[in-house]
């Protein structure tokens, strides 16, 4: 039988949809075991912008096991992220040596802070490296972003006959592959916004022009909510979920991004109406979906 994506609600009844979620779960006593959770446990801006980058390059995986090897890497670092890369040395990477999330190797980790230690001498602060190469005319930060990533892989091409591994290349996921880079957005929305749940350490982008950090959890949830009818997470489909975004809270579309996918974190929504599950926000629109999927 073939699912039909159910027509998306009228904007208005949407925007109360969204709203409620969001006044539901945007606190900060729900990022839990969140990856953004270590944004908090550095009293030093500069630390939280770099524990934040390395948190956002590893979330991906069980909630549990991201927690772990962060709690682990961070161990590593004695707790001091930022002196620890403007300090990276081959004694500093060797205190890598062995670290594992899934498939991203300790080598891997040491591979990027190599990459960021000049930026951050020079720069100062991610931010400051990041806005270095903004383009404030574009729509949105994709190209920005790709700009990020791409001056920091070509700097590690240039010293390795020009290549570079497979294990930077996921950490670095830039657009201008083709990838929905929701690790990367989901950095930038942590860096950009500012309220009980993002701690904003950036003042220099406006979140509006931010994209939707689109994983399996959201785009299942903006699927029943008609935003999009693809199956595959794609970096159009995080552009078209936004743009719907937009058109409700055009001053910030990312706005709904953290309390709509704790729904499918914390409630383990499937996007299916069950005996057990509780009545939330986005009941109706799925039992209408059910009912029209089964027609």
């Amino acid at each position: 039988m073939t699912v039909s994506l159910a027509s998306p609600p009228r904007a208005g009844v949407l925007a109360e949809i969204l709203e409620r979620v969001h006044a539901r779960y945007n606190h900060r006593r729900f990022i839990g075991a969140d990856p953004l959770q270590f944004a908090y446990r550095f009293d030093r801006p500069q630390d939280a912008e770099v524990a934040c980058f390395l948190a956002a390059a590893l979330a991906y995986g069980r909630v549990q096991q991201i927690q772990r090897s962060l709690n682990d890497l961070f161990a590593r670092m004695d707790c001091r992220p930022y002196d620890f890369v403007t300090s990276f040395s081959p004694s500093r990477r060797s205190r890598l040596a062995g670290f594992k999330h899934r498939f991203t190797t300790g080598e891997d980790v040491a591979d990027l802070l190599a990459l960021l230690r000049p930026v951050l001498r020079r720069h100062g602060s991610m931010e400051a490296f990041f806005v270095d190469g903004y383009d404030p005319s574009a729509p949105n930060v994709l190209s920005s972003l790709a700009r990020f990533c791409d001056r920091l892989t070509d700097a590690y091409a240039a010293k390795h006959g020009g290549h570079v591994s497979r294990g930077l290349m996921y950490l670095l996921a830039s657009p201008s592959r083709g990838s929905a880079s929701k690790r990367l957005h989901l950095f930038l929305r942590w860096m950009v916004r500012a309220d009980d749940v993002d701690p904003g350490l950036w003042k220099s982008l406006h979140p509006a022009r931010l994209i939707v950090p689109l994983d399996v959890h959201m785009a299942r949830l903006c699927r029943i909510l008609g935003l999009h009818d693809s199956n595959t997470i794609s970096q159009s489909t995080a552009v078209q979920v936004t743009e719907r975004f937009a058109a409700i809270a055009p001053a910030d579309p990312v706005k709904y991004d953290f309390a709509l996918s704790r729904i499918g974190i914390l409630d383990d929504c499937t996007g299916r109406p069950r005996p057990d599950c509780r009545p939330c926000e986005l009941r109706e629109v799925c039992l209408r979906r059910a009912d029209r999927s089964a027609r």
